[in-house]
């Protein structure tokens, strides 16, 4: 049980007061979401967490980072072998643009760190992609530009891992509708049921690399 709960928003105003106040020892990021992600990641920046002694527990910091900057982390999964979809991080919507004409219509167009697909969608040509651009910069100061995988399987793998590096899948997820539909407007189903079992097993194996 709690010694006591606040029931303020999860900004990084917020939590320093509530920081300053109950002087906690270790802090958990990936409680609250893309809220508590975002906000862990502004109080370490702005140095609140070695300012008051605080250890991030769980996932630190830099892995945070990495899987929330899809740059960061297209480079780590291609460092292990594995590839991802042909994307581009865009900053301006000329980028983006650009970044449609090479990858090629249809292509997905992401916020990063938005909520829940926030400012995301598909674009079939350059007049709904510079819609979609100018959506997104709103909640977000990149875009991303990935080649369409609309129709494809979405799977999940949940993994958890110690400070030794040891590691297991707790179990594996399969969305009930294909990708293009937004996984909190969907169904998910555990364990998958489509997949052979070799099919399982290779991307349990791509999903502990990671």
């Amino acid at each position: 049980y709690a010694d006591r709960v606040y029931f303020l928003p999860v900004t990084p105003e917020f939590v320093t007061e509530v920081i300053k106040r109950e002087r906690p020892d270790g802090i958990l990021c990936t409680f609250g979401g893309q809220t508590g992600l975002n906000c862990g990641v502004k109080l370490n920046e702005q140095g609140v967490f070695e300012k008051y002694g605080v250890r991030v527990m769980g996932t630190p910091i830099k892995a945070i980072i990495t899987t929330e900057d899809r740059d960061l982390f297209a480079k780590a999964v291609e460092h292990c072998g594995y590839k991802v979809a042909e994307s581009s991080c865009c900053s301006t919507v000329e980028e983006a643009v650009e970044a449609g004409k090479q990858i090629g219509y249809p292509v997905l167009v992401r916020a990063a760190f938005a909520l829940g697909g926030l400012g995301s969608g598909f674009a079939s040509d350059e007049q709904e992609l510079k819609a979609l651009v100018n959506q997104a910069f709103v909640n977000s100061p990149q875009v991303i530009v990935d080649k369409s995988l609309k129709g494809w399987k979405e799977l999940e793998y949940e993994v958890v891992r110690d400070a030794s590096n040891n590691c297991i899948t707790v179990c594996n997820m399969e969305n009930f509708d294909p990708m293009g539909i937004h996984t909190g407007d969907s169904i998910v189903i555990a364990p998958s049921q489509t997949l052979t079992n070799e099919e399982y097993f290779r991307l349990r194996e791509c999903a502990l690399k990671v």
